[in-house]
C-alpha cells in the first residue's frame, strides 16, 4: 500500500492557489449574489466558458480525453475552493456527467464528451422522480423505440441544459434539447442560488447503456459525487468560520469585543475542530477514492455524512455569533447556511450516507 501523503503535493498545491484565485476574482459574493438572485440561469455561463478555457471542466479526465488527469485529490481541492466562495451553478454535475461518459465509452459519448470539456453544452443528469421528498425506484420513465416518456424531478439547474443524460426503466438515455425547450416546471427552494426544475419528457432519445450496465456506472460515479459534495461543504463551512472570527475580533460590547467573550471562544473552538476533522475526512476519502483502495466507499460515504452534519453546525453557530444581524439578507451567513442545507440532501443525503458506511462495513 502507498503511504498517504498529508499535505498537497506539488501539482495539486499550483492548482489550489490557481482555482482560489481565479474564483475570489472572478466570482466573489459580491458577483455571485446577483446571478443567484436575479438571473433566471442562477450562474454566469459565461464564468464557465472561462473555466473551460482554463482546462477545469476537463478536470478529473486523462489528457488523452483533453482533460487534466487531477484525480478525486484535484477535484477535492477545486471544489473546496469554490465551496469558500459559494460558487453557483452545475460544476459538479458537469464533472459527473463526464464521469459516466468516460466510462461509458463509444463515438456518441465521446463527441458529447469533448463538446462539455470545450464549454459548447451543458449536459446534466436527470435521476429523481421523488415524490413529496419520496424517491420512486425503480424509475417509471421509460424508453421504447427511439422514444423517452415520463417525468424527472428535481433536476438541478435542468433548464439551462443543452442534453439531459436521463435514467429509465431500460437503462440509461441521451435526450437533447427539443427545438421549442424543455417542459419545465421552476420548484420552490431554500438556496436561492439553486435551479430545481420538474421536467416532462416526451422525446426523441438515445439509449446509450442498458439497465445493468447503467447502474454499475452511476454506482461508481456516486463515490465522486459524495466526495465533491463534502469538499464543497468543507469549503462553505470554513469561509464560515472565517466569517464568524473576524466580525467576534471587530465587534465591540460593553466595551470590549467580543471575542474575547470565554463562551464566544468555546463557540468557535467547536467550530474549528468541526471543520478540521472534515478536512481530514475529505482529503483522506479524496486519496483513497484516488488510490482506488477498497475502504474507499466507506470513507466517502463517512465524509460526506460528517461533512454534512459539521457544515450545519458550524454555519448555523456563523449566524449565531453574528445575533440578529446575522438573519439579516445583506450579511452573507445565511448564503452558506443555505447552501449546506441543501448539500446535505444532495449526492447522497445524510441518511443513506451512513446506511452506505454501514453497508461498506458489512454491518
Amino acid at each position: 500500500m502507498r503511504p498517504m501523503r498529508f499535505d498537497l503535493n506539488d501539482a495539486n498545491a499550483l492548482l489550489k492557489s490557481s482555482i482560489r484565485e481565479f474564483v475570489e476574482k472572478e466570482s466573489p459574493l459580491t458577483k455571485a449574489r446577483p446571478l443567484m438572485e436575479d438571473t433566471q440561469e442562477g450562474f454566469s455561463k459565461a464564468l464557465y466558458a472561462q473555466l473551460a478555457e482554463l482546462g477545469y471542466l476537463g478536470l478529473t479526465l486523462p489528457e488523452s480525453e483533453g482533460g487534466s488527469a487531477a484525480g478525486a485529490i484535484g477535484l477535492a481541492v477545486v471544489l473546496h475552493e469554490m465551496g469558500r466562495v459559494a460558487f453557483p451553478g452545475p460544476f459538479l454535475d458537469l464533472v459527473l456527467v463526464e464521469a459516466v461518459l468516460y466510462r461509458m465509452g463509444g463515438p456518441e459519448a465521446s463527441q458529447l464528451l469533448q463538446e462539455i470539456v470545450a464549454g459548447g453544452k451543458i449536459v446534466l443528469l436527470a435521476r429523481s422522480e421523488a415524490v413529496d421528498g419520496v424517491e420512486v425506484i425503480p424509475p417509471q420513465t421509460r424508453f421504447a423505440q427511439g422514444h423517452i416518456r415520463g417525468t424527472k424531478r428535481p433536476v438541478p439547474f435542468g433548464a439551462s441544459a443543452d442534453v439531459l443524460l436521463v435514467t429509465t426503466a431500460e437503462g440509461l438515455a441521451l435526450v437533447p434539447r427539443p427545438r421549442e425547450g424543455w417542459k419545465a416546471i421552476l420548484l420552490p427552494v431554500f438556496d436561492h442560488a439553486q435551479r430545481f426544475v420538474e421536467i416532462s419528457l416526451d422525446s426523441v432519445g438515445t439509449l446509450l447503456a442498458d439497465k445493468q450496465r447503467a447502474d454499475t456506472l452511476l454506482e461508481e460515479v456516486d463515490l465522486l459525487g459524495a466526495l465533491g459534495a463534502s469538499a464543497l461543504l468543507l469549503g462553505l463551512m470554513e469561509r464560515s468560520l472565517e466569517l464568524a472570527l473576524d466580525y467576534i475580533k471587530e465587534r465591540k460590547a460593553f466595551g470590549r469585543t467580543i471575542g474575547s467573550f470565554q463562551v464566544l471562544q468555546h463557540r468557535a473552538a467547536d467550530m474549528w475542530i468541526r471543520t478540521e476533522s472534515s478536512r481530514s475526512a475529505v482529503y483522506r476519502a479524496a486519496w483513497a477514492l484516488e488510490n482506488k483502495l477498497d475502504e474507499a466507499p466507506l470513507l466517502v460515504a463517512s465524509a460526506k455524512a460528517y461533512c454534512g452534519d459539521s457544515a450545519r453546525f458550524v454555519c448555523a453557530e456563523t449566524i449565531q455569533v453574528f445575533g440578529g444581524v446575522g438573519y439579516t439578507w445583506e450579511y452573507d451567513p445565511h448564503i452558506y447556511f443555505k447552501r449546506v442545507k441543501t448539500l446535505e440532501q444532495l449526492y447522497g443525503s445524510t441518511g443513506s450516507q451512513l446506511e452506505a458506511a454501514l453497508k461498506a462495513q458489512r454491518i
